[in-house]
């Protein structure tokens, strides 16, 4: 099977040539923005501990860290939301790849986004996902984690243009996105796997998720 890279990189290839080169030339100077700015200083660490938090699934019921815990390690996977199409790539690897060796581990699988309930639940749906999606309005538990950002208004505007309205599909109408990024969580709530990725059309790979779970071992 392709990685999440291959994928990502034959989509970014087709895209280029569909894209208004002005809007291309927008998103390709946010992701060179990204990189220079690396990873954030304040970012959660390996060996934190994450504080409980208590989000609204797909269907509006509220889901606490400690049941995602109930049965062995979190893999906890924020992306920027349904809309975007490289999080929809690795959405749907992770719902093919990874789902069914997480058994393994008695691990659970989560993803979070800004989006609102409603919107999180035309995400499961149209990617057929099998675990669990949640909302993070205003991207508050990605601000807390140091992986948030505000989305810079060319970029948004550039998005407008494409039909996406950032503060129609995000939770209380947000402009803030999290980065890219996996962590996953013992039963105790410390950090033993963290990948951030600064260029959003990167993502962590199913063989490195798998490796750090059996690392936990």
């Amino acid at each position: 099977m392709p990685t999440i890279r291959q994928q990502s990189d034959e989509f970014k290839a087709e895209v280029a040539e569909k894209l208004p080169a002005e809007v291309a030339e927008v998103f390709d100077r946010s992701v060179e923005g990204f990189l220079e700015q690396g990873i954030p200083a304040d970012v959660i660490r390996l060996g934190d501990k994450l504080e409980s938090f208590t989000l609204d699934d797909a269907t509006g019921t509220p889901v606490g860290l400690d049941q995602i815990l109930a049965t062995g390690p979190a893999v906890i996977v924020f992306y920027r939301g349904g809309w975007c199409p490289y999080c929809n790539l690795a959405l749907r690897t992770y719902q093919r790849e990874l789902l069914p060796r997480l058994g393994d581990f008695a691990a659970r699988m989560v993803a979070i986004s800004p989006q609102s309930p409603d919107e999180s639940l035309s995400t499961a749906e149209k990617a057929e996902l099998e675990f669990t999606v949640l909302s993070d309005p205003g991207s508050r538990l990605a601000h807390r984690l140091g992986i948030a950002f505000q989305q810079a208004d060319d970029v948004l505007a550039a998005q407008r243009t494409l039909g996406l309205n950032l503060t129609q599909v995000n939770a209380e109408g947000s402009i803030h996105l999290p980065r890219p990024t996996v962590l996953i969580i013992d039963q105790d709530h410390i950090v033993r796997f963290i990948d951030v990725h600064p260029d959003y059309t990167s993502r962590t790979e199913v063989a490195d998720i798998v490796a750090a779970l059996e690392n936990l071992r």
